[in-house]
């Protein structure tokens, strides 16, 4: 991975300066967007293009417009609708806040395996989505910087593939959109993605897509055998584990409260920010709120080509005559001319 030179960080630093100084709304953003770190944002900005100050200079340029026009700055006081509405979002995209590890980086969980995308329009999951990265970046990370003494920049993310099967594939539409969003507007925030419990459907996928992934997004994906749980101790303690990482078994005994739950503190501390941005702000109430769309750019390459891959093998199995509920054999996917083996 090329990384970020000082020199590139101080050039683009002052080139960002320099860019906003003379736009009222830019130069908000921009100041919003660094949160007195201006040089971090240059660092992360420029490892996601290899070093290269006027590409990550346009890319930063290319966001902080995308912020002003989708008033991202303002999106932790524009409730998503009612509790209940909120409620429907979680229930089919499971995310939640585990803890933080040792080093103070917030543990994210998410359910890949069992997202639904179902309940509400997609641009209420893209809103939710994008208003957990705003509460991360400027609540939780200045929060654990403030206990740990030092400053906290990115987190963990803890990928669960129980109950992955096709129809989760099938949309992966939803996924390549928030995956776009965080790859153009938060690169670099998330130092390592741990994927755990993984059925052979997500195998055969993964030997197909990891080829054609940046060596730098490779490095940051680790895939860990059974729940994952003797390697995530290394990194965080026990009570910070989501509850799919805590035995190797069906998940038999899993408590009836996740982290997954609406009524998880981490959910109900989100909700309860929301409400007393909104009120602060004077919005409507959260009952009467209007939800507003997200504009979304076109994929990078990488994501694109990801995605056409995975809805390619995605057919291919169905032509197999795969059900949903049966074992998967994929024995005749054709794979002789990927070399890579999983990690």
């Amino acid at each position: 991975m090329v990384s970020a030179t000082r020199e590139s960080i101080k050039e683009l630093t002052l080139a960002l300066q320099q860019a906003t100084s003379g736009d009222g709304k830019l130069a908000a953003s921009y100041k919003n967007l660094h949160r007195g770190r201006p040089e971090f944002v240059s660092e992360r900005f420029l490892k996601a293009r290899e070093n290269n100050v006027a590409k990550a200079l346009k890319m930063i340029l290319d966001s902080l417009h995308w912020r002003i026009a989708n008033d991202i700055d303002s999106i932790l006081s524009r409730p998503i609708g009612s509790k209940e509405i909120y409620d429907s979002i979680l229930e089919s995209q499971p995310i939640g806040m585990t803890g933080y590890c040792r080093k103070g980086r917030p543990v994210f969980a998410i359910g890949v395996g069992v997202n639904g995308f179902e309940r509400v329009p997609t641009h209420k999951y893209i809103q939710t989505h994008i208003q957990i990265n705003e509460y991360r970046d400027q609540v939780l990370l200045p929060n654990s910087s403030r206990k740990v003494g030092h400053f906290v920049g990115t987190c963990l993310k803890i990928l669960d593939m129980s109950n992955l099967r096709l129809s989760t594939l099938s949309r992966i539409k939803v996924l390549t959109m928030i995956s776009t969003i965080d790859d153009l507007n938060y690169p670099e925030k998330t130092d390592t993605y741990y994927i755990v419990n993984t059925p052979y459907i997500f195998q055969a996928c993964w030997k197909v897509v990891k080829p054609l992934l940046h060596d730098r997004t490779k490095r940051k994906i680790r895939v860990l055998p059974g729940s994952g749980k003797e390697e995530l101790l290394k990194i965080m303690d026990e009570d910070t584990l989501p509850h799919f990482c805590r035995t190797d078994s069906k998940h038999k005994d899993r408590p009836t409260e996740t982290c997954f739950s609406p009524s998880h503190p981490f959910h109900m501390e989100l909700w309860s920010y929301i409400k007393e941005q909104s009120c602060m702000s004077k919005c409507m109430a959260p009952s009467l709120q209007k939800s507003f769309h997200i504009t979304v750019s076109q994929p990078r390459e990488e994501i694109q080509t990801i995605e056409e891959q995975i809805q390619s093998s995605v057919a291919h199995f169905g032509d197999e005559g795969c059900s949903e509920g049966s074992s998967l054999s994929f024995s005749r996917l054709t794979m002789a001319d990927n070399k890579d083996d999983d990690d």
